[in-house]
């Protein structure tokens, strides 16, 4: 989030008369302003705050999400089963929806690899496998951390032998 140095160089801004279209996401609560010692809601001063038109999201519902899917199936021109929708939905439920749209591409390559005439469950299963969601990446990165050439966090006793000495 912003400081209060950028906050106070946002604010006289957003009084001209040409005053610019500012735009706030945050999923923080009430949290402490950086660079202060003043705890605020989404750590955002009081003065500020009072000028912002608040907007809740909310998350997407499974149907909603595989009205998206069908959507951009049909926005990219490709031919998928109703199975693999179906799982694309599951995986955009679990992950997220932009991995599962991301997916929607990979997987149709696949299937013109395969030469086969609509995505099937088998082009969705490769190409997750192939392509890492942010949660299993993470994993994979606390897995192998220790064979990563700039491992900040220590991974077992001889690292953290190696950096005490």
């Amino acid at each position: 989030m912003l400081d209060i140095e950028c906050f106070s160089f946002l604010n006289p801004a957003l009084e001209n008369e040409m005053v610019p279209i500012l735009v706030i996401a945050t999923n923080r609560g009430i949290t402490t302003i950086r660079g202060t010692n003043y705890c605020y809601p989404h750590g955002i001063p009081t003065d500020f705050f009072d000028r912002l038109l608040i907007i809740s999201t909310q998350t997407y519902l499974e149907d909603e999400i595989h009205k998206i899917i069908e959507i951009r199936c049909n926005e990219e021109e490709v031919e998928m089963s109703k199975d693999s929708k179906i799982l694309l939905t599951k995986i955009g439920m679990e992950t997220s929806l932009r991995y599962a749209i991301h997916l929607i591409t990979a997987a149709a390559l696949a299937y013109q690899k395969r030469k086969g005439k609509v995505v099937e469950m088998e082009d969705i299963c490769r190409v997750y496998s192939l392509f890492l969601d942010v949660k299993r990446s993470t994993q994979y990165l606390m897995e192998y951390q220790s064979q990563f050439m700039f491992s900040e966090v220590p991974g077992g006793d001889d690292e953290e032998d190696a950096m005490n000495s």
